[in-house]
């Protein structure tokens, strides 16, 4: 028998030989390594990251959760590093929809964040364990499903690309603020939310430009999206019962009356009145195959306070008109009115409709046509009659059907 080299047996035993921790590691840090040990073993078990869910068990939502905190810590990240062999403390990684990803939203975009947790608050989640009293299932640091809304109503505000429709209409409506043509007013709790509400929400004032169709919740509420324009340049599509809990909740908010403006058109002026301009409703005689092909329904709709037929004089040579000649459909004239004002709403409320259609001008350079929609006369001249009956924001055009209905 070969006698045994001690030395080489021993070296040979080191290569199979666990890891040592770290020398000097606190009791802290251990239990730090420790919990993370854990999330790394339900990695390497399932093949995927913690996630949370109903249909998840407490433990993994649990880790879930753990995992969250540790890659929000820079402190649990030093402690860790080396150790991180899946990768699952990269904080550039997005998690799958959930609460979690609502937590890093808040955590790596800006929303509002906690403060990362007290010593004592991290090791007990890191050992699982909620302190006496408390139910072993209730995840105290899993935010409530009202949170997790709120969060994700303010991640889901973006920049509103169409702004240019909405900007004079927040013009016009601070002005008739200031010279109390409109007022506003405090808002009742869960009061009803209609297209073409005003309100003034945190400071700003925000306006509710689409609704969409109605249904009923998760928990058998009836609620609609909203398409929700705030005069910051942002919007959001909230729904009805997210915007009233954020007007409930802003002790400031208030409801921005309709302006008592008087008749909007007439055909007889009144002595005293202002005539401020007209409504002009055109078609095109452009050759282009879409709008030949679509001409009884193609048209041009604006306002002027100045004369139609010297504007559309030269329309053959003016991307504005399609740069075709065009003739004049209709034209209502206006009486103490707001031109930019009237001219946004109109152009707000078939904005569904609008044509959408590149032209190249005289110089080559390519344009794109904004007052130009694909709405029936009769249609555009009911939209005006609604307007002259103050109702407009009880309804909005519905492109599929070329009608118009409810709101």
């Amino acid at each position: 028998m070969t006698d045994i080299d001690l030395d080489e047996l021993r070296s040979e035993l080191d290569d199979f030989a666990l890891p040592e921790k770290a020398s000097g590691s606190s009791a802290r840090e251990q239990r730090i390594i420790a919990g993370f040990e854990e999330i790394e073993r339900f990695v390497e078990q399932h093949g995927r990251r913690p996630e949370h869910g109903a249909d998840r068990d407490i433990f993994e939502r649990l880790y879930a959760v753990r995992l969250e905190r540790l890659r929000a810590s820079p402190e649990c990240r030093e402690v860790l590093k080396g150790r991180d062999s899946h990768g699952l403390l990269r904080t550039t990684h997005t998690t799958a929809t959930g609460l979690v990803q609502e937590d890093v939203a808040e955590y790596h975009a800006g929303a509002a964040v906690e403060a990362v947790p007290s010593d004592d608050e991290l090791l007990n989640v890191l050992r699982g364990e909620d302190g006496p009293g408390h139910d072993l299932t209730q995840l105290k640091h899993v935010r409530s499903r009202e949170e997790i809304r709120a969060a994700e109503e303010v991640a889901q505000r973006n920049p509103c690309n169409d702004f240019d429709v909405f900007r004079p209409i927040f013009e016009a409506v601070q002005h008739e603020l200031e010279t109390g043509k409109r007022q506003t007013l405090k808002y009742k709790d869960n009061a009803d939310v209609k297209n073409g509400d005003l309100f003034i929400l945190d400071g700003q004032k925000v306006i509710v430009a689409e609704m969409g169709e109605p249904f009923v919740s998760d928990y058998g509420r009836p609620d609609r999206r909203l398409r929700v324009i705030y005069d910051n340049g942002t919007e959001s599509d909230l729904l009805v019962r997210s915007l009233q809990r954020a007007l409930n909740k802003d002790k400031a908010s208030r409801r921005i009356t309709e302006p008592n403006l008087g008749p909007l058109f007439s055909d007889v002026e009144a002595e005293g009145d202002l005539s401020s301009g007209l409504i002009y409703v055109l078609r095109s005689f452009s050759s282009h195959p879409f709008i030949a092909e679509n001409r009884s329904v193609i048209h041009k709709i604006g306002v002027t306070g100045g004369d139609v037929g010297k504007r559309i004089a030269n329309a053959k040579k003016d991307p504005t008109y399609l740069l075709a000649d065009v003739e004049v459909m209709g034209f209502y004239k206006l009486v103490n009115i707001n031109r930019t004002l009237l001219e946004a709403m109109i152009h707000k409320f078939f904005a569904s409709a609008r044509l959408d259609l590149e032209l190249k001008d005289r110089f080559g350079g390519q344009v794109e046509p904004r007052e130009w929609f694909l709405v029936p006369l009769p249609v555009i001249e009911e939209a005006i009659q609604k307007l002259r009956e103050g109702k407009i924001g009880n309804y909005r055009y519905d492109p599929a059907t070329a009608q118009i209905v409810k709101a």
